[in-house]
């Protein structure tokens, strides 16, 4: 159900219920109106406020985030007041406030907003704490947890249940409130010695993940330099490698790296004895690996290991696989369906993979099911978002192979605007 937690408002300063009550009353206005697009002008006028009051926040600090946001608020209150035996109800109306602050209901919001009018109740507190973690401010911290012992074990009263190891971690989390400052792994020592569970776990991603987990598949912590250490803290306190689900979705810990875009955490996971399967060791090269286990391994491991390599660029995994009769243009899921290998490397920019694949008879333009598109469009997709100096090399080789190139391909502003690109396009058919 919307929101997901990354995705919850944050309250206004100084919160008061009775201005909520208000906005709750103005909904029911909007949706009774004979008005269309009252209940966008609503959800707009509410998050433009709450951007005016929050201009810190990378969450809300443009525009486009703006309207996206009032765009899906906008969607779930439609949607929760109009269903059925629902007609413009203040119930239905107070609970689409609750649910886009991350709280599981009306009632559970209104005990929250109650308890942080209170300077000294541990929610409060808590809350006071979430900041400091997130700003790294460790003074702050000590003192609070010295005031209340019990902050180590206290969970949030959002939806995700998130403890404040949990927010060092920078995932899972309110959008908001995704930051790694720079001293980390301080704050996750100094949690640690206070007391916190270092196996904790949290209700996001459809499992029971961990503070080591959650680290371990976040891009903040990894651009801030600063996922290793904590990573490092973590296992020196004992956190465990073996908890299926520690990442989200029944996964085990390497392979929500690898599926997180996290190789590196996996790699040093791995070094430090994570367990790893077939799939795990596809996406990391560990060949030998990948040849001892694969006469047991089940068609779908197969499959799925042959997915990740093609993630990764593991051109010996993938020829490996290929030889077990894994087929080159099988169907792929991960980056929606029914894609090949050669669109996720084609995206992912991996040269040599593209140019194996090819050479081992791989359809130049088969369309996925997902997007509806080529190779080729994949691997300018990649070039546009995460752009390898290997692109042009690739849609060059595609080109070359009989790959359909569109006038719309040539017509895209960026290819337009690069000459280079737009004579990889034109690669005669050899």
């Amino acid at each position: 159900m919307y929101p997901n937690p990354q995705e919850a408002l944050p309250l206004t300063p100084r919160p008061n219920l009775e201005q909520y009550r208000k906005l709750a009353k103005d909904l029911v206005k909007a949706c009774r109106s004979n008005n269309t697009g009252a209940i966008r002008m609503w959800a707009a006028d509410w998050i433009a406020q709450l951007a005016r009051r929050w201009p810190e926040l990378k969450t809300l600090n443009t525009a486009s985030e703006v309207d996206a946001h009032a765009g899906r608020i906008a969607e779930f209150a439609r949607a929760q007041l109009s269903a059925a035996s629902r007609t413009c109800g203040l119930t239905t109306a107070q609970f689409v406030i609750a649910r886009a602050h991350g709280f599981l209901s009306w009632p559970k919001f209104v005990k929250h907003v109650e308890s942080l009018g209170r300077a000294h109740s541990l929610v409060a507190a808590f809350e006071r704490a979430v900041s400091a973690v997130v700003t790294g401010d460790a003074p702050t911290l000590k003192r609070l947890l010295h005031e209340h012992p019990a902050l180590t074990q206290t969970e949030s009263n959002r939806e995700h249940r998130a403890t404040l190891l949990h927010y060092v971690s920078a995932n899972g989390v309110e959008g908001y409130h995704q930051v790694s400052p720079k001293n980390s792994a301080e704050i996750a020592e100094i949690l640690l010695n206070a007391g916190a569970d270092v196996d904790a776990t949290s209700d996001v991603y459809e499992g029971k993940c961990t503070p080591l987990g959650l680290v371990a598949t976040s891009s903040p912590p990894f651009a801030a330099g600063v996922q290793r250490e904590v990573i490092e803290v973590l296992l020196a306190h004992g956190a465990r490698m073996d908890l299926r689900g520690s990442v989200g979705h029944d996964a085990s810990l390497v392979h929500g790296c690898l599926a997180n875009g996290q190789p590196r955490a996996a790699e040093y996971l791995a070094s430090r004895g994570a367990p790893i399967g077939l799939v795990e060791a596809s996406g990391l090269g560990d060949l030998d690996r990948v040849r001892r286990l694969a006469p047991d391994a089940k068609k779908s491991v197969l499959l799925e290991g042959f997915s990740m390599a093609c993630a990764y660029g593991q051109v010996p995994v993938v020829e490996f696989l290929l030889e077990q009769g894994v087929d080159v243009d099988v169907e792929l899921r991960g980056f929606g369906e029914g894609h090949t290998g050669l669109h996720v490397a084609a995206y992912q920019g991996h040269l040599d993979l593209v140019a194996s694949l090819l050479g081992r008879g791989a359809d130049v333009d088969p369309i996925d099911k997902t997007w509806h598109a080529t190779p080729l469009t994949w691997a300018l997709t990649g070039w546009q978002r995460r752009p390898s100096p290997h692109h042009y090399d690739i849609v060059a080789r595609l080109a070359a192979a009989g790959a359909a190139v569109t006038s719309e391909m040539l017509e895209w502003d960026k290819v337009r605007a690069d000459p280079r690109m737009t004579s990889a396009l034109q690669t005669p058919r050899t």
